[in-house]
């Protein structure tokens, strides 16, 4: 029995995101490029701020964020790297983020007016990179407006071009032909920015184009996935998950064959069973939709879930074991020994391990860092 076990938590073990960045960070300065540890979505779910820390000391010089207001908290939290953030509403104030030292993502005349007006405000001058659609077709400047925009940001007084970059549709399919393509696009892009007065840096690489393309990494590279140990390529690396789910039993009891478990009664004993109730469910990140496709690990042992997952709770089918009460239940983590793992999870989903380890910041789960430094 276990009685430090919480109700149910996620255990990040900030010592695998280190050894994932450094290793990510060593194909980067291969090639001459620094490396950006791309923390949006409170770290793919792992926690922004103590993974800023952990990823600056195994060796990124940049960080990566969706919002401004993301890069802010990790400013206002003593983070001192250089952050980006790139995607944000109309109405969001770009002023604090300029006085506050945050390059942002630009990909069109009305953006680069507002950031402009915002740095006139602020005092200060915005650092922008100027983002080419080179086939994704989401955010970004198409090009026929792009000599125009780079033009505009040449002759903006308040704004320095830092840089120049885009985002890979297929890069974890290596060998998909829109890669190539985006490429000559991208090369392309930087051509008319060079014609436009601009000298700026250039990123592309994502964590599978770091894996797989070091020709793409130019002066930056913007690892995500990979850095939390999720592989987005086929290949073997030697990266590991960084988050363990987990819950522990709360009951056991012993049902007799023919009884039925859970709502709607789509599980039946097919002989005498013990059960261990482990309170841990949809409103915790344990996808509904698993209902009689998942195991856990619990005593050493992958053991199916009996029944549909509940809100607050799920049923595991021990068979003749009896676990003890406390006892510690892995719903998912690094696969150490067989035990099931995130992208078990998303497999048998038909989604991506990056649904399911961002899905994990919720009210009732706790979370808990192993390694921390300080």
């Amino acid at each position: 029995m276990n009685g430090d076990l919480p109700r149910v938590e996620t255990v990040i073990d900030l010592h695998a995101i280190r050894h994932n960045l450094a290793l990510l960070a060593a194909r980067a300065t291969g090639s001459g490029a620094a490396t950006m540890a791309v923390v949006k979505a409170d770290a793919y779910g792992h926690g922004a701020l103590p993974v800023a820390r952990a990823a600056v000391e195994a060796g990124a010089s940049w960080l990566g964020t969706c919002s401004l207001d993301e890069a802010l908290e990790l400013r206002a939290a003593g983070i001192t790297a250089r952050l980006f953030s790139w995607l944000d509403t109309p109405g969001v104030d770009f002023a604090p983020g300029i006085a506050a030292g945050v390059d942002l993502g630009v990909s069109s005349p009305a953006e680069l007016a507002r950031v402009a007006e915002a740095a006139s405000r602020a005092g200060a001058r915005a650092a922008v990179h100027l983002k080419i659609d080179t086939g994704l077709c989401r955010n970004g400047c198409p090009p026929p407006g792009w000599a125009a925009l780079c033009k505009e940001a040449a002759a903006e007084p308040d704004v320095d071009v830092v840089a120049i970059w885009s985002h890979l549709a297929c890069a974890d399919e290596p060998g998909h032909p829109s890669i190539d393509r985006q490429a000559e696009r991208f090369a392309a892009a930087y051509d008319v920015a060079r014609e436009a007065g601009l000298d700026p840096l250039r990123h592309l690489a994502n964590s599978a184009a770091t894996l797989t393309r070091p020709d793409l990494h130019f002066d930056l590279v913007r690892p995500g996935i990979a850095m939390y140990g999720l592989n987005p390529v086929p290949q073997a690396e030697d990266l590991r998950p960084a988050m363990t789910f987990r819950s522990q039993v709360v009951l056991t009891k012993r049902i007799a064959a023919g009884e039925s478990v859970s709502y709607g009664h789509t599980w039946t004993a097919p002989r005498d069973t013990t059960l261990a109730l482990v309170p841990a469910g949809y409103a915790d990140g344990v996808p509904r939709t698993l209902s009689g496709r998942m195991s856990v690990w619990l005593d050493g042992k992958r053991r199916p879930v009996a029944g549909r997952v509940c809100m607050d709770q799920l049923v595991v089918d021990c068979g003749d074991d009896e676990p003890e009460v406390g006892a510690e239940v892995v719903l998912f983590g690094n696969g150490a020994g067989g035990g099931p793992t995130a992208r078990e999870w998303a497999d048998t989903l038909g989604t991506i391990d990056y649904e399911i380890v961002t899905g994990m910041y919720r009210p009732r789960v706790r979370r808990r860092y192993l390694g921390e430094t300080g």
